[in-house]
């Protein structure tokens, strides 16, 4: 029992031994890996006009089937949904057209006023479509 119990405690010592050692090793090589993400990311790798777009075609197919996988009993409660999503697009697009950034172009105003026009159109179309949905359960009087 002693013999295991020593064996134990030398095991343990080269073990602590090695993540001191790995520690050391991993604490000098950081910076270097740093350095080398952020140079990946300024001047190399892919234009965020491809991460931007593969997001654009995401988001465009989620949406598909998001939408059409709902049953028709659910559609008033997505049509308010995807009005508070309109209503975030829309304070989105207007900081695209109305803020002076340095990073934005005349092609982010053109495209912050369309998606301002879209959205809504999206919003206010969606409150008459709920208005009218709303009044076929109403009784006739």
């Amino acid at each position: 029992m002693e013999k295991t119990l020593e064996d134990l405690a030398l095991r343990l010592a080269e073990l602590s031994a090695q993540v001191a050692e790995l520690s050391t090793h991993a604490a000098t090589g950081m910076p270097q890996a740093a350095e080398a993400a952020s140079d990946a990311a300024l001047h190399g790798g892919a234009s965020p006009f491809v991460y931007l777009f593969s997001a654009f075609v995401l988001a465009c197919f989620v949406g598909y089937y998001v939408v059409w996988s709902v049953t028709p009993a659910l559609h008033t409660p997505l049509m308010s949904v995807t009005n508070a999503v309109s209503s975030v697009i829309v304070v989105g697009a207007l900081i695209a057209v109305g803020v002076d950034l340095d990073i934005a172009s005349g092609w982010t105003r053109v495209f912050g006023f369309i998606a301002t026009v879209l959205a809504a159109v999206n919003i206010f179309g969606g409150f008459l479509v709920t208005e009218r949905m709303l009044a076929m359960y109403k009784k006739k009087g």
